[in-house]
Parts: C-alpha cells; sequence; structure tokens
C-alpha cells in the first residue's frame, strides 16, 4: 500500500467508526457505506490535511443542565457518568484540561454531587479522617 492509500483507508475507517457510533446501520449497508466514503476521499484528489476544529464553547445554561445529582453529562460525548475522571482520562485530558476546553470554571466538578455524598458517608462511617482514639486506662483492680 502507498502512503495515501494508507491515510485515505485510516481516514476512512475514521470517519466510519464515528458515523456507526452516532447513527444507526444495517449490517447489510456497512460496505456499501464503506466504498461510499472511500470512493469519496479517493475522488478528492487533495492531500489530506488534518484540521482542529475548535470546539464550541458551552452555554451557561447548558453547563448547568449538566451537573445532575445522579451524574454529570459529558461535553466530548453527551453521556452521563458518576465520574469524569477516566473518561477524560480515556481522551488524553487531565480534569484541568477538560475545563480549559469546553470554558468551565476551575470548581466545575469531576464528580457527581449524589456519589461524592455517598461516598464521603461511607468513609465517614468506617471511620476514615478521624484520629485514632486514645487508649482507655484500664480498670484498677478493688
Amino acid at each position: 500500500m502507498t502512503e495515501s492509500t494508507t491515510e485515505l483507508t485510516v481516514l476512512t475507517t475514521e470517519i466510519i467508526a464515528a458515523y456507526v457510533e452516532n447513527n444507526r446501520v444495517e449490517v447489510d449497508a456497512l460496505p456499501n457505506l464503506i466504498r461510499a466514503v472511500y470512493g469519496a476521499l479517493n475522488g478528492l484528489g487533495v492531500d489530506v490535511v488534518e484540521v482542529e476544529v475548535e470546539q464550541p464553547k458551552p452555554t451557561a445554561l447548558q453547563v448547568r443542565k449538566s451537573i445532575t445529582d445522579a451524574g454529570l453529562v459529558s461535553f466530548i460525548d453527551g453521556k452521563t457518568y458518576q465520574t469524569l475522571k477516566r473518561h477524560i482520562g480515556r481522551h488524553d485530558m487531565t480534569p484541568d484540561d477538560y475545563r480549559a476546553r469546553y470554558g468551565l470554571s476551575a470548581d466545575y466538578p469531576i464528580v457527581a454531587p449524589a456519589y461524592a455524598a455517598r461516598r464521603s458517608e461511607l468513609a465517614k462511617a468506617i471511620g476514615l479522617g478521624t484520629k485514632p482514639r486514645q487508649a482507655t486506662k484500664s480498670r484498677k483492680k478493688a
């Protein structure tokens, strides 16, 4: 395979994967879809250039609606998560990178409020965060 064929194959794969992830496609229609995308890319006849598309910043209303008691709605894929840390890590971002990319404030939560409260209650129930008790003095024998 030549370099341009490899690039076209990779681009076709990425486009098809993104399309199938967000749309319902019958198994029988998939080969025709692949051929159509590959043909369209091949027909362009221009060098493929990576273009970084700037993500639109969410509005204040979208930010407020993204924080629910049960979970946080990701601005990456629109799915709800109890904790965003692992999810944004899969996209090679840190919590600070995520906040900067979407224009979120520094106090934007990475863990859903209900999940954080449940974990806090559990930690308190098992005694985390408290100083160990002093040993009680043994009783004097009478």
